[in-house]
């Protein structure tokens, strides 16, 4: 049987077309969602379809996989599924916080912050810590990380999610500093501007952005989350074994174009 995957926000955008990509490519999937309402169904009807393309080796879970308790009650289950063998990949594709300035009419506040930066940037140190622990990261293993321009760039309402990716590089660097030696490798994946229901949550103005980036990106195209789940999926082969403690742009070269939002 093939090698098992967790994707940390797996039922849209990114973190939706990578679980189809690995799933159509023989992985195994432990997933974690946090939806409600139509959205929900939507991951379970994903869940289902994805059990028939993987004999039944797709596991979704709906709960907060930024709560602590929550890593504690399922890395347990997540051992069990597996057979206790090590992960291929933890994705950390969680697109949960507060969007608004550090001043003016509503300035973010301490807990939207603190809550921001973990469910976006902390969470993941956790994770891979307990999974660690727990002997299911080893030689080969991948942690990966999705960061944004945002993490250097100030744009409208992104200051608290700047901070939480500016986290998570850091936490991902020193991951892959550390665990190198045992052969796990940790890196961060900047994506360009990718019309998904999250941008939606960052900007009113999310259209703007999707059309000024158009004209922006050398390729003349937004980043799409199939682009990432191609990247993610290059990641998992022999060849990426020495790609480690980096940043690895997936956006057509938007990086390199001077800012226009």
């Amino acid at each position: 049987m093939g090698e098992w995957v967790i994707i940390l926000g797996c039922s849209t955008g990114h973190g939706g077309a990578t679980t189809r990509k690995l799933a159509e490519n023989g992985y195994g999937i432990i997933g974690f969602h946090f939806d409600r309402g139509d959205v929900k169904r939507e991951a379970e009807a994903f869940c289902k379809e994805l059990k028939g393309i993987t004999s039944d080796r797709c596991h979704f879970f709906n709960t907060n996989a930024a709560s602590v308790d929550v890593m504690d009650d399922y890395i347990p289950k997540i051992k069990e599924i597996t057979g206790g063998d090590a992960v291929k990949l933890l994705l950390h594709s969680i697109a949960f916080g507060t969007t608004t300035n550090f001043f003016g009419e509503k300035p973010v506040t301490q807990r939207q912050m603190e809550m921001t930066v973990h469910v976006m940037g902390t969470s993941l140190l956790y994770w891979v810590q307990k999974l660690y622990d727990a002997k299911l990261l080893g030689n080969g293993s991948r942690i990966l990380g999705l960061t944004s321009e945002g993490n250097y760039l100030c744009m409208e309402g992104y200051g608290p999610v700047s901070v939480a990716k500016v986290a998570l590089e850091s936490i991902t660097r020193q991951i892959g500093w550390e665990l190198g030696q045992y052969g796990i490798t940790a890196n961060c994946i900047q994506a360009g501007v990718t019309p998904t229901r999250a941008l939606t949550k960052i900007s009113e103005n999310w259209r703007e952005w999707v059309e000024k980036t158009k004209r922006r990106n050398p390729m003349r195209r937004t980043t799409q989350p199939e682009d990432v789940a191609n990247v993610v999926y290059l990641m998992l082969q022999p060849e990426a074994d020495f790609i480690n403690c980096s940043i690895v742009y997936t956006d057509g070269g938007e990086h390199r174009s001077g800012m226009i939002l």
